[in-house]
């Protein structure tokens, strides 16, 4: 097996190498813009919205004989949902998939058997204010301008005239440990607790009411996909992916102080898109305080999750309904992997903190 995995550097991508890297007999290379040094896995920079250089750099020699693709690039906007309606992003993305695909399917022998696109819960409309409960595969449709369903449709397509498989993926809200991600709320709950803490305060929790979620480990996801390249019964199939338990922050944010041996204090919503960056400065000294190997620039290492943290968190907002999608489908397809949502935001919290990314407890 000889896996391209585009968006190499995101929450999906990153824990996607390491996974397919540790198979027997599989060759792996990393794309994505920002620089990777990940051992026994071949690192290519690439901008997938440059068409020829696209077609260049994937034509080349580094690129034959692949058989496999994971596709978890994503381009997104400085307002993070104010792009998730932008037509223009939507086909800005559109481009990038079809910039990565058509060179690899149409290369002279092409060896290509399989390839895994990620889209997730807004397929189901959740992002305008539509619940069902839970959201299954196995639904129309939803009536609305998405770039899910043009990158889709335009795999669909490729199939068929390429003769190669595919599996789409739909995960709920993917933790990991990747920085300067647009979505990955590890390093901005890290940031957060870490600069309340050197403050001499207790870890408040920032958001508004309770509801429940669910959540996604990247490494869960990245066995999935793993599962997903060979097992036939993934073949033309959609997933919803989750953990596989429910939790509310409330609840779980103990865990979080607990990892940084902070009290937890009374409720303090804050929006943290306008309340972190001023602090920069804060995180600057925890750095060097505690000797750091992270970004000293807080915004290289957060990327845009303080925006996701807002729309998650919901500060000040109402108690909002439940967005939880069905994962039996998943799961009566023969991969029945779980995770302990609570357990998982200690792995990664922990890992953080022994790669010198974040201060230990």
């Amino acid at each position: 097996m000889k896996v391209a995995v585009f968006g190499a550097t995101g929450v999906v991508g990153l824990s996607a190498i390491h996974h397919f890297v540790s198979q027997p007999e599989t060759e792996v290379i990393a794309v994505s813009r920002r620089d990777l040094d990940v051992a026994n896995v071949t690192h290519v920079p690439l901008d997938l919205r440059d068409t020829a250089a696209c077609a260049d750099v994937l034509g080349s020699a580094p690129f034959a004989g692949t058989t496999h693709v994971v596709f978890a690039a994503l381009q997104e906007a400085t307002d993070l949902a104010a792009g998730w309606r932008d037509p223009e992003l939507m086909r800005l993305n559109l481009h990038m998939f079809e910039n990565a695909l058509l060179p690899l399917s149409r290369r002279p022998n092409a060896s290509l058997r399989h390839v895994s696109l990620l889209q997730g819960a807004k397929a189901y409309g959740f992002h305008l204010g539509r619940t069902p409960l839970p959201a299954k595969e196995s639904a129309a449709r939803d009536d609305h301008q998405n770039f899910y369903f043009l990158q889709e449709d335009s795999l669909r397509s490729l199939s068929q005239e390429c003769g190669w498989g595919w599996t789409i993926l739909r995960p709920q809200v993917v933790f990991g440990g990747s920085i300067g991600s647009p979505m990955n709320l590890i390093p901005a709950i890290g940031v957060y607790a870490a600069l309340e803490r050197a403050a001499g305060r207790a870890l408040s929790w920032p958001g508004g009411p309770p509801s429940v979620q669910e959540a996604v480990d990247a490494d869960l996801l990245a066995r999935v996909l793993g599962w997903a390249a060979t097992a036939p019964a993934a073949a033309g199939q959609i997933f919803n992916v989750t953990n596989g338990d429910v939790y509310c922050w409330r609840d779980v944010w103990p865990a979080v102080a607990d990892m940084f041996a902070m009290d937890c204090g009374e409720p303090v919503p804050a929006r943290l898109a306008e309340a972190m960056p001023p602090r920069s400065g804060e995180w600057e000294a925890v750095v060097d305080r505690h000797r750091l190997v992270a970004p000293r620039d807080m915004a290289t290492y957060v990327g845009g999750s303080w925006a996701y943290a807002d729309i998650l968190f919901r500060p000040g907002g109402a108690r909002s309904a439940p967005v939880l999608l069905s994962t039996v489908k998943l799961r009566q397809a023969g991969f029945g992997e779980c995770i302990d949502t609570e357990q998982m935001l200690r792995r990664w919290i922990g890992r953080l903190q022994r790669a010198g990314l974040l201060p230990r407890a």
